[in-house]
């Protein structure tokens, strides 16, 4: 049965929507999710909404948290945990896989279970593998309940960096040159793979971008001057996933671009650059997030300039199936011209982040944003649409 036809008792017709804000995660980028997470239960309008906190352990635990947002911020150049956070080392939230119940369930060892009530809504801040990236959304679509954001496919799609660039090529979008390498690649002939890196780096040029293929937040990402720094590099991106991407260095001005979904379409913010971090290599995990490396908004464009970007913005919204927000990212060129290097199907979310950011300069606020993309879930059906 669609979540859309659920019958609805006057119970459920007289109270307010629940939401349930899902966060943490077994990704490298789990602290990064908790932050996110104290900001939006922050900025959820408890008038309208009642609030659910299910935080999930490094090791895949889904746990039930206080709703206490002030206890999710970074102190002392340190991320925050969900196992910090965690009302109890062992119980466990489990949400029925029953399209026709939204239940959900806590669960203590030797303890009756706890029936936590119906959940109406999930807004998942999830960033990177086994959140962002299909999987919580297949579950989610299996349990009937609505969620924010990019559904199965455009979410696996935004967190696989290869499969996206082979998209925005499909669409005609320019990318910038890159070469994949598998795990069996790397596994059976490492050398081989040195003299490929290479050879692309004879046609394009030293410096190089080694980069986990599905990752954000810039982790696991190593700028290689040359070849005596490839190994070390090709190792830490596998750190954080088998696979991994080379790109060339693209010289030019990085830009950025907020697409939300409104009623009648997607449509772009202002656009963003990202000024030069002369403190790190490149706009890095701890540029953004523990430094805070300062975004310039709107970005100093001509009007065509600008008009071109958020065409392009809401064009790969569109290549990737999205629903929801997305953020893109592009380097404007010594040439003129854009080329895109990536999108975030659940970026950056903390109220200094540079998509919210975008939008309060376009004239949404932070929590009009975070009602707008509960709003629209609530009105979107799961299910295929």
């Amino acid at each position: 049965m669609s979540s859309e036809n659920l019958p609805q008792s006057p119970e459920q017709q007289l109270r307010k929507p629940r939401v349930a804000v899902v966060f943490g995660g077994r990704s490298s980028e789990h602290g990064i999710s908790v932050v996110t997470a104290g900001a939006v239960l922050n900025a959820i309008d408890r008038t309208k909404y009642d609030v659910l906190p299910i935080g999930i352990t490094t090791d895949g635990r889904w746990a039930l948290t206080a709703d206490e947002p002030e206890r999710m911020a970074i102190a002392d150049r340190t991320m925050p945990d969900v196992a910090q956070l965690a009302e109890s080392e062992e119980g466990g939230v489990v949400l029925s896989v029953d399209p026709g119940s939204r239940e959900v369930v806590y669960t203590e060892p030797g303890a009756v279970p706890k029936a936590l009530g119906e959940v109406d809504v999930v807004f998942p801040v999830l960033h990177g593998p086994y959140g962002e990236d299909g999987t919580l959304q297949g579950l989610l679509e299996l349990s009937g309940v609505p969620y924010v954001g990019a559904g199965v496919l455009a979410s696996a799609v935004g967190q696989d960096k290869e499969y996206m660039k082979r998209i925005f090529t499909s669409f005609g979008l320019a990318v910038g040159p890159y070469l994949v390498v598998r795990p069996r690649e790397w596994d059976n002939d490492p050398t081989a793979v040195r003299k490929r890196i290479t050879g692309f780096a004879d046609d394009h040029g030293w410096p190089l971008f080694i980069k986990p293929a599905r990752a954000g937040s810039s982790i696991g990402i190593t700028k290689v001057e040359d070849a005596s720094g490839l190994d070390a590099a090709i190792e830490e991106a596998r750190r954080h996933d088998p696979k991994f991407l080379v790109e060339s260095l693209l010289r030019g001005r990085e830009i950025e671009c907020g697409v939300l979904e409104f009623e009648d379409g997607p449509r772009a913010s202002v656009p963003a650059e990202i000024p030069p971090v002369t403190a790190h290599d490149f706009y890095d995990f701890e540029a953004k997030y523990i430094d805070s490396a300062s975004g310039i908004v709107p970005a100093p464009l001509t009007e065509e300039q600008t008009a071109e970007v958020q065409r392009l913005a809401v064009e790969a919204f569109d290549a990737c199936s999205c629903e929801g927000l997305v953020r893109a990212d592009f380097f404007l060129t010594e040439d003129g011209g854009f080329v895109i290097n990536e999108i975030n199907t659940l970026p950056g979310f903390t109220p200094i982040s540079m998509y919210p950011r975008m939008w309060q300069e376009s004239g949404v606020s932070y929590q009009q944003l975070v009602d707008r993309l509960i709003q629209a879930a609530l009105n979107r059906p799961t299910g295929l649409r």
